[in-house]
């Protein structure tokens, strides 16, 4: 099933220039939907594309609209890159007897690149539900592809180099779109080399590979548009799409113009080295086909997480330890909030590397490590960029006076096994507990005044 979902696309480093929004959803750093603040959409942006999961549903259809009702797109037209080129010389595969670049590297790398088909059960029979990509991890059959692409799956099979397997699901992380497979019975299999997903240049070449619309063993190239590209999809989005209900978090993606379309979700994103830097995953599209702007999750992440799942471990994320709400313009005015931007902590975890910075409820944290804080799914998303352990600065309104305060990052490994319970009831009206921004407010209002 081809899906979409129109949440926002944020740099990590620079904001895009302009968001337009029918609705901010506020989430807590577990993952979990606190609150949300609704926004007004500017009549002049009614026309606008919309972000495309790729997993592919059936040979005859290209696109099903299925999300975006609630939440944010990006305006192609005035959107900034997130960072700056770095400065370095990408090395290359060296083409020989007249070859091309395109050609030597889809020869080292299509023997890694694999074909997964979904099936489930429907009254006691298996029906094909959806196509998928994934990439070769192991010669024993452990196989990296995107979560949406094997959600709803009860068995599957895998075409690897002309040779087609059962597999097995080994285990996934839905918040961030990562699955594994196991080909049963594999051994021999092409490993496809790993490269350094940190260290891309602007407008340096790539080469996506995949089954687009079921067609196997495709490639196409283009360049690094851009990096660090973020985006949330809400648990409201996830639910309507038939999904798991998890928000899923895509941090620091990596933009491209080489093709994406339905089916390629999974395969590989590759440099001019052959190494892989990408699970390609989501496009930006009015049609929902290929539109010259895809993304990638960046291979150092998509891999640890994988290798994580391999070892039989719950794949585990930083965590701020706080429930946020987003404070914008009205509801400062409202309620006499010292700033009208930022991510008001609703509630702080006991034990957490924020409950230990001395936040407390009622704080506004507006800054992460120098970059402005404008939403709670910002400051989400920023976190998500980071690694358990990693100390970082917030920038803190607290009863009116802004300070700095050093943070270290936990994990959310404890609170894995309660995250069902900490999804959203409802993405544009959902709350934390049931309860409203203006619920929270009050409460706390409350309790302070008790307290006094």
């Amino acid at each position: 099933m081809t899906n979409f979902t129109n949440a926002s696309l944020r740099g990590n480093h620079a904001r895009p220039a302009e968001i337009i929004a029918d609705g901010t959803d506020a989430f807590d750093i577990d993952r979990s939907v606190a609150a949300s603040v609704a926004e007004t959409v500017p009549e002049a942006n009614k026309s606008r594309s919309r972000t495309f999961l790729t997993g592919f549903a059936g040979a005859a259809m290209a696109c099903m609209l299925a999300l975006g009702i609630n939440g944010a797109v990006i305006n192609p037209n005035t959107a900034e890159a997130a960072n700056n080129p770095a400065p370095i010389t990408q090395a290359a595969l060296t083409p020989q007897n007249g070859e091309t670049l395109a050609e030597t590297v889809a020869a080292k790398c299509l023997p890694s690149v694999v074909f997964v088909e979904v099936y489930a059960n429907a009254g006691g029979q298996m029906q094909a539900t959806g196509t998928g990509s994934g990439v070769v991890m192991t010669e024993d059959g452990y196989l990296i592809t995107n979560n949406h692409v094997v959600d709803g799956g009860d068995t599957f099979q895998v075409t690897i180099a002309g040779e087609t397997y059962d597999a097995e699901l080994v285990g996934a992380d839905p918040s961030s779109d990562v699955a594994v497979l196991k080909a049963k019975d594999a051994k021999g299999l092409t490993v496809m080399e790993v490269g350094d997903s940190d260290n891309l240049t602007i407008g340096e070449w790539v080469m996506t590979l995949g089954s687009p619309f079921g067609l196997e063993q495709s490639v196409a190239t283009g360049i690094v548009s851009a990096t660090s590209r973020s985006q949330i999809m809400d648990a409201q989005e996830s639910m309507q799409s038939g999904g798991t209900g998890e928000v899923t978090i895509y941090p620091n993606m990596i933009q491209t113009d080489a093709a994406i379309n339905p089916g390629n979700s999974g395969g590989a994103l590759v440099d001019a080295e052959g190494k892989l830097i990408g699970i390609n995953t989501l496009i930006t599209s009015y049609s929902g086909n290929y539109s010259g702007v895809g993304f990638a999750i960046p291979a150092n992440y998509a891999v640890n997480l994988a290798q994580q799942i391999i070892a039989g471990e719950t794949p585990t994320h930083a965590q701020l330890g706080v429930s946020l709400s987003t404070v914008s313009a009205q509801s400062a005015q409202r309620y006499g909030l010292a700033v009208d931007a930022g991510a008001y902590v609703a509630g702080v975890s006991e034990g957490s590397g924020a409950a230990a910075a001395g936040i407390v409820p009622g704080d506004i944290i507006t800054a992460f490590d120098g970059q402005p804080v404008e939403s709670a799914s910002d400051l989400m998303l920023d976190v998500r960029t980071k690694n358990p352990g990693d100390t970082v600065t917030l920038t803190v309104n607290s009863a009116g006076q802004t300070k700095d305060v050093q943070v270290t990052l936990g994990d959310d490994a404890a609170s894995q096994q309660a995250k069902t319970e900490q999804q959203s009831l409802d993405g544009r009206d959902g709350a934390m507990g049931g309860m409203s921004l203006e619920d929270m407010l009050r409460l706390y209002d409350q309790q302070q005044r008790e307290a006094a």
